[in-house]
């Protein structure tokens, strides 16, 4: 029994640290969201030059995260920014990263679910999801859901760093299978736009690091 310990606490910690990328809890998943911030700054900034940011946007983040991308999103627009992510974790450290921007009533961070929205239909001119989607408990109904929220022509932003079918599929797929996860292919993405109901969807893919972008109109 004590020769196997080592493996029974290193398979439960492995476990432990998984769960915290799927889902940052209160304390040290605060960590892995500010580590988060960083790491997919570029890849934010890159998706966020495929939608037009008005000046006067009400926006929406979907699976906040640490909030860095709704900080990008206040940069950019005159407009109220607002997250949502499922995750005590995310959601502490968003309101940490945003703090100067919410007391200056310009973002507002919530504990919500994608699939139950607490906002009324037709608010948003844009919602955006980075690195997110493979988590949503139930993509169909959750893509309704984010299309009931959005104004009349409303766009949906949808950036992720790894996709099936990419370079790097045969790695990925197995991170991926681990945190439980939905990966989609490109035409995949177009399909679930589609179905939802959303018009003009585009789908794009840098190269260099197989990121992928798919737009949505409403």
């Amino acid at each position: 029994m004590l020769r196997i310990l080592p493996w029974i606490v290193s398979l439960a910690v492995s476990v432990y640290l998984v769960n915290q990328v799927r889902k940052p809890t209160r304390w040290t998943g605060q960590l892995f969201a500010r580590i988060m911030n960083g790491s997919h700054s570029r890849l934010t900034d890159w998706g966020l030059t495929h939608v037009h940011i008005g000046k006067a946007f009400t926006i929406l983040d979907v699976g906040c995260g640490g909030g860095r991308t709704i900080q990008k999103l206040a940069a950019a627009t005159d407009g109220k920014v607002y997250g949502v992510d499922y995750a005590a974790g995310s959601v502490a450290t968003a309101r940490s990263t945003n703090a100067a921007e919410i007391r200056a009533g310009r973002v507002d961070v919530q504990r919500a679910s994608v699939s139950a929205l607490p906002f009324p239909d037709a608010a948003f001119d844009l919602v955006t999801a980075v690195e997110t989607q493979y988590y949503w408990p139930d993509l169909a109904n959750d893509m309704r859901e984010i299309l009931r929220v959005l104004k009349p022509d409303g766009t949906l932003l949808v950036v992720a760093e790894t996709h099936k079918g990419s370079k790097y599929d045969w790695a990925e797929k197995w991170v991926m299978k681990a945190l439980r996860s939905t990966r989609l292919s490109v035409e995949d993405q177009r399909k679930l736009f589609e179905t939802a109901g959303f018009s003009e969807v585009q789908v794009s893919l840098e190269p260099g690091h197989s990121w992928l972008c798919a737009t949505g109109r409403k």
